[in-house]
């Protein structure tokens, strides 16, 4: 009796002992509030359910997390500082905290947005691993720059093209994942044809919760993350991909220096054991990379990279034209078989419904089917007046042009870097940026060299011998980011190495206002000019002329020997004790025809630095020719003037 007793003992001791042992040492503060219902864009939600249901998610996560891990702290988001997450390896981010800086949203006078900012709920410099649960990656992440942004709230239940010897699939605790076969999400098939890529009916797949909102609509989404760009910078990984909305390859599960994204929505009473499993193993992972802050940092969550031109290339075939018609012909058909649905209930003396009254009474009158011709003009403007409806010519232009690519001056679109073409080197080679430093060691066009590298990095050094040691120091760390900005950056998490401070942007970007227009343009009057000077960080001037172009038309920037136009050219005249200080910043341009000739477009900003104390008036004498697409007036002339105080 005693040996058994004694042995039942010793089982016991040894459960409690490989119990103990199972708890990962990792301490855990889980930042939680949000709820189980999903109140993104929800109108009518009862509150009370929301609180009772965000409570019964805390008390998920607690249970799940005391379960695995030795030392776990509990909170409500509105608790939360970022000084807490230094006491703990690792911070759950389920909840939005108080932000530290509010969000901006600037109007003009006609009520148009000219500056928005998102709240930011951590501090730039925040360097502690974090794993974000859905669409707090996008909350916490955007102001620090994440690559874990919002590109769908549509995750559903299961993960698919998982790299599945991953850490976070192998331990410490056991992901017992049991893969099945199940039709690819068909929004996956749109892209593919998009990009040019074929995809099987079928992926192999595996559950990770046993709910989401395809199932029970009220439940909280999950959220992937744009894949493009994601892979560009030496501290970001793609782990999973998951059923949605988007692309095959939309980033379910990845991280981006120490941001961790688990999209997936549920909590952990709604997890299968695989995906309890993977999220803690996930949680031990990220403590490792306490440090390791993010480098590329993508402050625009929707700006171009270079697999826009794949995308933008298709858009300009005819298949897609044909595409585009086939869904407007389909999409009037459903109006005609809902309108007819409407009106033989209105016959039948049934109640008509809100929905149905608009469809009897509404005006859905079918469109002609568009051109080609009417199409590309209305999708490609500017491509359209120089390649008409030669299909051909559209692809054949994104492919030439493909290593000169960079964004336009709103970042969602791409345009050509007239700079780079002329250098003849793609803007990631990085060659292009030993030759600029050549060009500046031997005076060789300074003005070009100085535009490019300033626009490629994020420094800002005064001579060419400070410019090479830069290079020669750190060329074999360098590598290139679009999704960070198109710029060349240093693989290093020393904050002290020059060429990773995005603050130099965000400097630059406080610094320039625009003038007010003292009028607004339109057909008669396509051009409206104005002055201003600022004073800069530093207490230096600039003056800042503001060209706004009237859609539809341009000016010129460039123009080649063959074409008969006049380019943009500004004259300042100072008064006594000022003196121009550097070059003339001029606007984005872009490319008119198949000669050399560059145009500008749109709201446009010159920029020239003055030096001195003088006082008094500046004289700016605007020469320019506009232009549209079939006439152009006659050459013009407008003086602006500002006072220097």
């Amino acid at each position: 009796m005693k040996k058994i007793l004694l042995l039942s003992l010793l089982c016991v001791f040894a459960w409690q002992c490989a119990f103990a042992q199972g708890k990962q040492k990792v301490s855990v503060l889980y930042v939680g509030g949000s709820s189980e219902i999903e109140t993104i864009g929800t109108v009518d939600f009862d509150s009370a359910l929301v609180a009772k249901m965000a409570k019964s998610r805390m008390a998920s996560f607690s249970k799940f997390l005391k379960s695995h891990f030795r030392t776990v702290k509990v909170i409500d988001a509105k608790e939360y500082t970022a000084a807490m997450s230094d006491d703990y390896d690792v911070t759950v981010f389920d909840g939005t905290p108080v932000p530290v800086r509010p969000r901006v949203m600037e109007y003009d006078d006609q009520g148009r947005v000219v500056k928005f900012e998102q709240a930011a709920y951590l501090p730039d410099d925040f360097d502690r691993p974090a794993l974000c649960i859905a669409s707090a990656s996008e909350d916490l992440g955007r102001s620090v720059g994440s690559k874990c942004d919002w590109f769908c709230l549509c995750l559903e239940a299961d993960a698919h093209h998982w790299v599945k010897d991953h850490p976070i699939f192998q331990g410490p605790f056991k992901v017992d994942i049991r893969p099945e076969m199940k039709p690819t999400p068909a929004g996956a098939f749109e892209y593919a044809k998009m990009y040019g890529y074929t995809l099987p009916a079928e992926t192999e797949m595996w559950t990770v919760q046993t709910k989401s909102y395809t199932t029970d609509p009220s439940y909280r989404i999950g959220m992937v993350s744009r894949p493009d760009g994601f892979l560009d910078s030496p501290e970001a990984e793609i782990i999973s991909s998951g059923t949605c909305a988007k692309s095959i390859d939309a980033v379910a599960i990845g991280r981006h220096g120490n941001f961790f994204h688990w999209g997936f929505s549920a909590s952990p009473d709604y997890l299968t054991e695989a995906g309890k499993a993977a999220l803690a193993n996930a949680i031990v992972y990220i403590s490792k990379f306490e440090g390791q802050h993010i480098i590329a940092r993508k402050l625009n969550e929707t700006i171009a990279t270079r697999k826009n031109a794949d995308g933008q290339k298709y858009l300009a075939s005819r298949e897609a034209w044909t595409e585009m018609n086939q869904m407007n012909q389909e999409f009037y058909n459903m109006i005609d078989s809902i309108r007819q649905s409407a009106q033989a209930k209105q016959k039948r003396g049934e109640e008509l419904t809100q929905t149905d009254k608009l469809y009897v009474n509404g005006d859905f009158t079918r469109p002609e089917p568009v051109t080609y011709a009417e199409y590309m003009k209305q999708r490609f403007p500017s491509l359209y007046h120089v390649f008409g409806d030669d299909a051909e010519e559209y692809a054949r232009f994104y492919e030439k042009n493909r290593n000169w690519f960079y964004p336009d001056e709103e970042g969602y679109n791409l345009d050509i870097d007239e700079d780079v073409r002329t250098l003849g080197i793609a803007n990631n080679d990085k060659r292009l940026l030993d030759t600029c430093i050549s060009m500046l060691e031997k005076n060789e066009e300074p003005e070009l060299a100085r535009r490019v590298l300033e626009r490629y990095t994020l420094c800002r050094f005064e001579t060419p011998a400070e410019w090479r040691n830069w290079y020669d120091t750190y060329q074999d760390k360098l590598f290139f980011t679009e999704s960070g900005g198109w710029l060349w950056l240093v693989d290093t998490f020393d904050r002290s190495v020059p060429g990773n401070d995005y603050s130099v942007l965000k400097a630059g970007a406080e610094e320039v206002k625009k003038p007010a227009l003292a009028q607004d343009t339109d057909e008669k009057n396509p051009v409206a000019l104005s002055m201003t000077v600022n004073t800069l960080a530093d207490g230096t001037r600039e003056l800042v002329v503001r060209m706004k172009v009237h859609p539809g038309y341009h000016t010129y920037a460039q123009v080649a020997e063959e074409d008969p136009f006049l380019p943009t050219e500004l004259e300042f005249e100072l008064p006594e004790g000022c003196r121009l200080e550097g070059d003339l910043i001029t606007p984005a341009f872009s490319p008119l025809g198949e000669t050399n000739t560059t145009v500008y477009t749109g709201d446009g900003l010159f920029r020239q630095k003055i030096s001195g104390t003088g006082k008094g008036e500046v004289k700016c004498t605007v020469s320019y020719q506009c232009c549209d697409n079939s006439i152009c007036f006659p050459p013009a002339k407008q003086t602006l003037t500002v006072q220097l105080q």
